[in-house]
């Protein structure tokens, strides 16, 4: 367990400049805004469609590791949702948090995939994003469409993580040949998102509305950080799963959820302070309890 909190140590670190250069140092709302967006847009899909290109796997052969990851995905969705009957929580903070209790940070799962692991481990778990992605964008939206209308389909289509991804599966399974000067360049601008995307998650983190609706912030947190990585975990043991795919799937498991689920909330008219919250207290939580569970199946 040490071991692996001393390699992520300094991703960690990475979010902790992001919280100091936002908050100390003067860097207003506006120049996060855009680094979100070079991130996003510009630098983390190439890093996405490289490690896939460049890796052997078949998604035959990773049957297993999709059958967890899915498998434990859809459960703890489903633990998320059952917040509404148990609590009883006002509709439109549930609509709009609800996505925190299965969503996932891609940036933080590639980043310490690529410290942990390697280039096998971040394509393999580029190969669990491009499946759940979807999933879990249209169960998010789902969840606040009684606040405000919108293409779920055209979103999905359009995110430049799957396009990526999808691209370099076809690549990857007609062992497309890409030309040296064309896989540089595309090295460097994945090799730059992962500190930037990091710096960003810190610049995001707030606990500006804390106080208000305790009991289902915490809920959603319990749920993210220790119920899916305990179903991730049952899945790994029942289906023999082991090496580095098991310690992938957990590592895909424990992630904080996705900062992006505060702009969508915001996006469709929900409540996207308690989700800010809620965010900021699975990473701040994830730092002591991701090593744990990567260590447990290590």
């Amino acid at each position: 367990m040490l071991s692996t909190a001393l390699l992520i140590l300094p991703d960690f670190a990475l979010m902790l400049l992001g919280l100091l250069l936002a908050h100390r140092l003067g860097f207003d709302r506006g120049f996060w805004d855009g680094a979100e967006k070079l991130v996003y847009y510009v630098l983390f899909p190439p890093l996405l469609f490289n490690a896939i290109v460049h890796s052997e796997f078949s998604i035959g052969g990773e049957a297993r590791l999709l059958a967890v990851a899915l498998g434990a995905f859809g459960l703890t969705a489903a633990v998320g949702f059952l917040a509404y009957p148990l609590l009883r929580p006002p509709g439109d903070v549930f609509a709009s948090c609800v996505q925190t209790a299965f969503r996932y940070n891609s940036y933080i799962g590639l980043a310490f995939s690529q410290s942990l692991f390697g280039a096998r481990g971040v394509a393999l778990m580029a190969l669990i994003v491009a499946f759940v992605v979807p999933i879990a964008n249209v169960l998010a939206v789902y969840a606040l469409a009684r606040q405000q209308r919108i293409g779920v389909l055209r979103q999905i289509v359009r995110n430049p993580l799957i396009i990526a991804t999808l691209a370099g599966l076809v690549c990857n399974q007609l062992a497309v040949e890409i030309p040296a000067p064309l896989a540089s360049f595309l090295t460097r601008l994945g090799t730059a998102s992962l500190a930037l995307g990091l710096i960003c998650i810190g610049a995001g983190l707030t606990l500006t509305a804390v106080n208000e609706n305790r009991g289902l912030l915490a809920y959603f947190v319990v749920v993210k950080v220790l119920v899916f990585p305990a179903i991730a975990w049952a899945g790994i043991w029942l289906l023999g799963l082991e090496g580095v795919p098991a310690q992938v799937v957990m590592l895909f498991a424990a992630l904080p959820t996705a900062s992006s689920a505060y702009v969508l909330a915001a996006r469709m008219g929900g409540k996207a302070a308690p989700v800010a919250v809620i965010v900021t207290l699975q990473t701040c939580v994830s730092i002591v309890t991701l090593p744990v569970w990567v260590a447990v199946v290590r």
